[in-house]
């Protein structure tokens, strides 16, 4: 694998849809994602051969539910990129993690008893 591909699109739901026409279309995989802007910005990151890598964005260009902000195709990256992509993918990978069973939870619990309440005294 040696391309990385870049598509930078508005919106959750337009991102994944782009992801799935893209590991569809050809032989690619997803290296990370980043949300900006609370989700309305969103970076979608794949690899694999330049070809498929080009192939996959085109397709995702073309027939997704909204046009890309930008993309890109990086054949061979530099050490750099390579760097900076895997320290995305692991924050990625972390928070995607489940929580584990048995840990804690936050629970409210009430007293029962309601210490604003107001009482009609009748005065």
């Amino acid at each position: 694998m040696n391309a990385y591909g870049f598509i930078e699109i508005s919106g959750v739901v337009a991102a994944v849809t782009a992801l799935d026409i893209m590991c569809k279309t050809s032989n690619t995989e997803l290296v990370t994602w980043e949300r900006k802007w609370g989700g309305r910005l969103v970076t979608i990151i794949i690899r694999g051969e330049v070809a498929a890598v080009t192939e996959a964005i085109e397709a995702a260009k073309q027939n997704g539910i909204s046009a890309p902000v930008a993309t890109g195709v990086l054949a061979n990256p530099h050490p750099e990129i390579i760097r900076l992509t895997e320290q995305s993918a692991k924050k990625f990978k972390l928070s995607s993690t489940p929580p584990k069973k048995g840990g804690t939870k936050n629970v409210t619990r009430s007293s029962g008893t309601n210490r604003n309440k107001r009482t009609n005294s009748g005065n």
